[in-house]
């Protein structure tokens, strides 16, 4: 079973940095691979943060992300990451990452970013 995988989430202070981690459990990250990574704030809808393309290595960002969230991918690690400049307490949310090969995406479950002012 392919199963992504979030981590690095937690509690920080607005302005600071973090960096998310996504990898794959049950399978990897190749090819025309694309890594999604999604946010859903308490009481609102999931919305994409960006994406990127595995051998490519195209991004592409949200309005709302651009400039200060950035998408990475270690090609030799199998893992991609998502850096956070100067977060805000309106960041606060679940954190997802998904792989999309294809037709067929397969979701993290998760992990969860609190910023405190």
């Amino acid at each position: 079973q392919v199963q992504p995988a979030e981590s690095g989430g937690g509690v920080v202070q607005a302005g600071d940095s973090l960096t998310l981690s996504c990898s794959v459990s049950g399978g990897t990250f190749v090819g025309d691979d694309m890594v999604a990574w999604y946010r859903q704030a308490p009481g609102k809808e999931r919305e994409v943060i960006g994406t990127i393309t595995w051998d490519a290595g195209s991004r592409h960002y949200a309005d709302s992300t651009r400039g200060r969230f950035a998408i990475y991918r270690n090609y030799h690690e199998n893992r991609a990451w998502l850096h956070m400049n100067g977060l805000r307490p309106e960041n606060r949310a679940i954190y997802y990452c998904n792989r999309r090969r294809g037709y067929v995406v397969y979701w993290g479950r998760g992990t969860q970013v609190t910023v405190c002012s």
